[in-house]
C-alpha cells in the first residue's frame, strides 16, 4: 500500500513538472525593425535599441532611441507581478505601470505625464518566431484622443 501511495505521488509530481508552463523570457538584444512598426500620429525614430534583462519577476530595459521625438537613453524597470512601478522619461515625466502575464503575453496598465500631458497607456508583448520577434503594441489615450502604436522588435 505503501508503495503505489509513493508511487502515485511520483507520477502525479512528474505529471505536474510536465505540463506546468514556464513563462517565456524576453531578455535579449532587441533591434526596432522601423519598416514593420506602426507609430500611429507620431514620428518614428531614426533606430532604437533595447537591451532587456529579464529574471522572473524582474524586468529591466536599458533604451537608446536616437531620433523621431528626439534622442533618449535611459533604463526602465518593471516587475511582472502586478505590483506598481513608477519609471521616469526625463526631467519630470513620472510614468506608473502595473506589468501582468495575460498566458505567454506581458499585459501593461501605465498612466502618467510626459512634458505636461497626462496620457494612459496599454500595451501587450509578444514573443514569435521562435523567440526571435517581440512585438509590443500599445493603446494610448491622451488630451481627450486615442491611438495604436506597434513596435516590433528583432532579436540580435
Amino acid at each position: 500500500m505503501r508503495k503505489a501511495i509513493i508511487a502515485a505521488l511520483s507520477v502525479t509530481a512528474f505529471a505536474t513538472s510536465m505540463f506546468a508552463q514556464t513563462k517565456p523570457n524576453f531578455s535579449g538584444t532587441w533591434k526596432l525593425n522601423v519598416a514593420k512598426s506602426d507609430f500611429g500620429p507620431l514620428p518614428a525614430p531614426d533606430s532604437r535599441t533595447d537591451v532587456i534583462t529579464h529574471n522572473e519577476p524582474t524586468i529591466k530595459i536599458d533604451v537608446d532611441s536616437k531620433g523621431g521625438q528626439g534622442d533618449f537613453a535611459g533604463t526602465i524597470n518593471y516587475t511582472t507581478d502586478g505590483k506598481e512601478c513608477v519609471n521616469h522619461m526625463g526631467e519630470g515625466n513620472e510614468i506608473k505601470t502595473k506589468l501582468t502575464w495575460d498566458g505567454d503575453d506581458l499585459v501593461g496598465d501605465s498612466a502618467g505625464s510626459y512634458e505636461g500631458n497626462d496620457f494612459t497607456a496599454k500595451d501587450r508583448w509578444t514573443l514569435s518566431d521562435g523567440g526571435k520577434t517581440m512585438t509590443v503594441t500599445r493603446h494610448i489615450s491622451a488630451g481627450g484622443s486615442d491611438f495604436d502604436l506597434k513596435f516590433v522588435f528583432a532579436k540580435q
